[in-house]
């Protein structure tokens, strides 16, 4: 799996500042201070700009804070499917963001984070194909490499059944991830674990192996608010 080289691309301020009042910045280096604020001075946020202001007719964002075995992602793919076969809209005007925070941010890690830091044995994953606690994303990969032996929406062998956050992103859904709940898990390993490492470099060893594509927001309380009031984004959450 490809690793993501650029360090916090894409992050957001809160949701009462608005998207104009954001402001574009530099990276937080490993040796920073802890930012479990983060402020508009450190962050840069024009990739999460462009999904509020993305010009499509139906916008959708997905508010998800449980991993529960990744099973909002099969919604996700019936969003796609529904709104395009089943209500006719091009897939050109339906944009579908998927918010994770919480235990679901670390699905947008790659699994050099999974391995390095025990995800699935801290999260209860269990991977298929060891029967033991995943030391890989399970969820970003697609069983076909996005080569899929069937076009037919019906066939569970096409694109259009494939709920891997790589197919899911390929159809163009966007996933942001949590600044904030990124800090907040650090702070919670270290203590489980008793690990003598800063919170900060742990969660700048995270970001900066962030999926490829994933953007990631200061806070999605904060950024979920922006998509509905300023993106027009209509909102759904899923147990």
């Amino acid at each position: 799996m490809s690793t993501n080289k650029l360090s916090r691309r894409s992050f957001v301020t809160t949701a009462a500042a608005g998207v104009a009042a954001i402001s574009a910045a530099g990276v937080i280096a490993p040796s920073a201070n802890a930012q479990l604020v983060a402020t508009t001075a450190t962050l840069s946020d024009s990739d999460f700009k462009a999904v509020v202001k993305k010009p499509a007719r139906i916008k959708q964002v997905y508010d998800i804070i449980p991993i529960g075995g990744g099973g909002f992602l099969n919604n996700i793919k019936n969003s796609l499917n529904g709104l395009h076969y089943g209500f006719g809209y091009p897939t050109s005007q339906i944009q579908v963001v998927a918010a994770l925070h919480g235990p679901s941010n670390m699905l947008n890690m790659d699994d050099y984070v999974w391995k390095k830091y025990k995800i699935g044995e801290w999260f209860k994953v269990t991977d298929p194909k060891t029967g033991q606690p995943a030391e890989r994303n399970i969820f970003f990969p697609s069983k076909h490499g996005l080569k899929y032996p069937s076009s037919s929406p019906d066939s569970e062998d096409s694109l259009y059944q494939d709920t891997s956050i790589q197919a899911l992103m390929h159809r163009g859904v966007k996933f942001l991830s949590c600044h904030t709940a990124a800090e907040e898990q650090a702070r919670k390993l270290i203590k489980l674990r008793g690990l003598t490492q800063k919170p900060e470099e742990i969660v700048e060893d995270w970001i900066s192996h962030a999926l490829p594509g994933v953007i990631v927001v200061a806070a999605m309380v904060g950024a979920v608010a922006i998509l509905q009031t300023e993106g027009h984004y209509s909102y759904i959450t899923v147990g």
